[in-house]
């Protein structure tokens, strides 16, 4: 099979490159070389993402976050002590982004034209290229205020996530579990008015239900899996799953090994000992094409080195470039050439079409 394009709706690149002190224009065997013996943090010398291997795997677009924690220092994905100061870490990761682009290696794809530039250069069979990246933000707890969140849509921010873990300061993350907060919905409306995407990816339940009973414009889920299969409260009901799909909704797959199979405990179940393998992450995308009764609101949403490394990735994805071979797990498993070219890049792709401003 020639190599497809696939868009991965989410990557945390600017962690990467900031937090963990990559350079992801060098080759993975030189990136992992440099942490070898570091335990700083989860997949120290283990990291599967670089710009390189993206290439080398066609992934050709992606979503690409800013992240700046959503709780006080000493909890689980901290890092702010105030909305200024996850503003600034913000903006260091923004600066990061701008300086890839003057270096050709990323190009922001804010509205339609800038999606059709990079689209246009894999019709043309140019792989080489910048790679096209949609801004979003994973929690939202660096916006300062609702009103404030117009200059970051006016910096390219195209797609938000109110939460992520513990109590932030717009949504309750995943963890927890209670209404949208007021806040939160002042926020929402803003979204609104400007046109953003909403990234229902982290929310409990009654937030997730809230948000889109308020929230009037475009919905995704970068980064989910199914609850049905992994009962987990990260992961999405097929009751949200279906209205999602309702909504027009794409559901990027995650491929962090806890949200792909049942029973797995971090630090103790390895990817070996559990025969964990991309075709679990197909499981998911199944599922939902069953509840959909088609393959139109499914993807990829790798979150590959988001925090982890191949120690929680699956047994065959030791690169990122492995996602090329959803494609051929995909036509084993009878889905139509059609279809692969949805599920690969095209239901994302349309999506972008349809709601990025003109």
């Amino acid at each position: 099979m020639a190599m497809k394009l696939i868009f991965d709706a989410h990557l945390d690149l600017s962690l990467c490159a900031i937090d963990y002190n990559r350079d992801l224009r060098q080759e993975l065997a030189e990136i992992r070389a440099e942490e070898e013996g570091m335990s700083d943090r989860g997949g120290r010398g283990r990291g599967v993402v670089c710009f390189p291997e993206m290439r080398r795997g066609g992934i050709g677009l992606c979503v690409a976050t800013l992240l700046a924690g959503c709780m006080k220092p000493g909890a689980a994905a901290s890092g702010w002590n105030a909305p200024e100061i996850a503003w600034s870490q913000t903006q260091g990761q923004l600066a990061w982004y701008r300086a890839m682009e003057e270096v050709g290696e990323l190009e922001q794809i804010v509205d339609q034209g800038s999606l059709q530039r990079v689209i246009g250069r894999w019709q043309e069979g140019i792989s080489e290229g910048p790679i096209g990246y949609v801004l979003s933000l994973e929690g939202a707890d660096s916006i300062r205020t609702p009103a404030h969140l117009k200059q970051s849509w006016e910096q390219g921010l195209r797609a938000l996530g109110p939460a992520h873990y513990g109590v932030g300061r717009y949504a309750l993350g995943h963890d927890q579990d209670g209404p949208l907060l007021e806040s939160g919905r002042e926020l929402i409306r803003e979204m609104d008015q400007l046109g953003m995407i909403l990234d229902a990816s982290h929310l409990p339940d009654r937030t997730f239900h809230d948000a889109l009973d308020l929230y009037e414009g475009a919905v995704w889920a970068s980064h989910s899996n199914c609850r049905a299969l992994v009962d987990d409260p990260r992961q999405i009901s097929d009751e949200q799953i279906a209205r999602l799909i309702e909504r027009g909704a794409v559901i990027g797959g995650a491929l962090d090994a806890w949200m792909m199979v049942p029973g797995w405990e971090r630090g103790i179940t390895t990817p070996r000992g559990a025969g964990l393998n991309l075709e679990d992450l197909l499981d998911h995308t199944d599922h939902i094409c069953q509840l959909a009764g088609n393959a139109d609101h499914v993807g990829i949403g790798s979150d590959l080195d988001g925090g982890f490394g191949t120690e929680q990735t699956p047994q065959d994805v030791q690169s990122i470039a492995a996602l090329q071979r959803v494609g051929e797990l995909l036509e084993k498993r009878g889905y139509s050439p059609e279809d692969i070219d949805k599920v690969l890049h095209g239901n994302f792709i349309r999506f972008l079409k349809k709601y990025l401003p003109v």
